[in-house]
């Protein structure tokens, strides 16, 4: 992990119609030629990421869209990529160009962010003469937002726009540290991580990388192990670790080799937690046993990778399901960045960890889903309740006692 990862960055998305000049002003602020730049509309057709660092914010996630006045069949499936990219947004930078009038679009989209309640600065754009910081100042006057009159092409107002994310950004409450109130210096904790096949090849994966640095952040001592070493690991240490943290695939194997005073859980728990709303997911895990033949089941990934025979998504989880309940379900998968807008034909949605998108993603799905009248759950809940680890006393650990939301 040479860097840090997108989900763990402060995003922010630059909105506009076409030809605003949201394209030129991600070249401004990172002082790069990054993205295409053209005088043809809609030459952004899909959202474009680039990570980079802004002081003292730090890591940071800049978004360019695809315009919100984009036209046609093909151009409203861009506009709806638009709004999805919002659902993620720390801040949001709504470029305006300042020589055109206020379309319906804009005035829906400016809507849309007070609605959502998403901190956000009015850029405007191709302020490069007198005439135009004229026509810039009263639109300011006009829509009575934070505005910042700036020219992409000229780099004028490009470090007072930077000054003003920082004076907006609320960057130290993006999502709580994963081990947050569980450890302290000197702890403990044994790491349980299986190489089998569907393991990268080389490296561990990205949960368990970022386990491994949360606890050393806090001064305290990371284990790691195979499940297959781990009574031997467990018998070479002088006391008792802090708590053992496993994959969530060999949750079974572990439950029965550490003692039950030891607090247990998995990767996959401590992403539920600091993503999204630990209650409501556990909520959901107990609807598993009122599942009826015939009910729909969505299973969501947040990535996309190779699927192996034995997959966990579509292949383990719902055998494990089936055979616990006796009910022949519906199983539907969805996986990247896409969720579906219908959920209510769901009797449950099981979701990964959710170590690829950001908490903002998280707690929109899991809201999303509250709306709808439809439980939502965790792979790693699921795991170890048709394991009947959770229900022990033991399964969650004390990461249930300690509310983050």
């Amino acid at each position: 992990m040479n860097g840090t990862p997108r989900a763990n960055r402060y995003t922010i998305g630059l909105f506009g119609n076409r030809n605003a000049g949201k394209s030129s002003l991600i070249n401004a602020i990172t002082n790069q030629s990054l993205a295409v730049v053209s005088d043809i509309a809609g030459t952004t057709t899909d959202p474009v990421t680039k990570s980079m660092e802004l002081l003292p914010i730090g890591p940071i996630l800049l978004i360019d869209t695809p315009g919100l006045d984009d036209s046609g069949l093909i151009g409203k499936l861009r506009i709806e990529k638009t709004y999805e990219s919002l659902r993620k947004c720390n801040l949001a930078i709504f470029v305006k160009d300042v020589n055109e009038l206020f379309s319906e679009e804009e005035k829906d989209f400016l809507y849309e962010l007070k609605n959502r309640k998403i901190p956000f600065i009015c850029a405007l754009n191709k302020c490069d003469n007198e005439n135009a910081i004229e026509k810039a100042n009263d639109i300011c006057s006009q829509i009575k937002y934070e505005c910042v009159n700036i020219s992409s092409k000229s780099r004028l107002g490009i470090e007072k726009l930077k000054e003003t994310i920082i004076k907006k950004s609320d960057y130290t409450s993006i999502e709580p540290s994963l081990m947050e109130g569980l450890v302290e210096k000197d702890d403990v904790f044994i790491l349980v991580t299986p190489i089998d096949a569907s393991a990268p090849k080389g490296r561990l994966i990205l949960p368990q990388q970022q386990v491994i640095r949360a606890i050393l952040d806090e001064g305290a001592i990371a284990i790691v192990t195979k499940e297959t070493e781990l009574n031997k690991t467990l018998n070479s240490l002088r006391k008792e670790p802090k708590m053992v943290i496993t994959d969530s695939q060999a949750f079974k194997i572990v439950d029965e080799i550490v003692p039950k005073n030891i607090p247990l859980t998995s990767f996959s728990i401590l992403f539920a937690r600091q993503k999204g709303d630990l209650d409501e997911l556990i909520k959901g895990v107990e609807n598993i046993d009122c599942l009826k033949s015939g009910d729909k089941v969505l299973i969501c990934e947040a990535c996309t990778h190779h699927r192996q025979d034995d997959d966990i998504g579509t292949v383990k989880i719902p055998n494990w399901i089936s055979r616990r309940t006796g009910k022949s379900i519906d199983f539907e998968w969805t996986s990247g960045a896409h969720f579906p807008k219908d959920i209510k034909k769901y009797a449950l949605i099981i979701h990964c960890g959710g170590c690829m998108i950001n908490r903002k993603e998280m707690l929109f799905r899991i809201s999303e889903a509250e709306k709808n009248g439809v439980k939502i759950t965790n792979y790693g809940m699921v795991i170890a309740y048709v394991n009947d680890i959770i229900g022990n006393n033991r399964g969650l650990g004390s990461i249930k006692l300690i509310d983050l939301n």
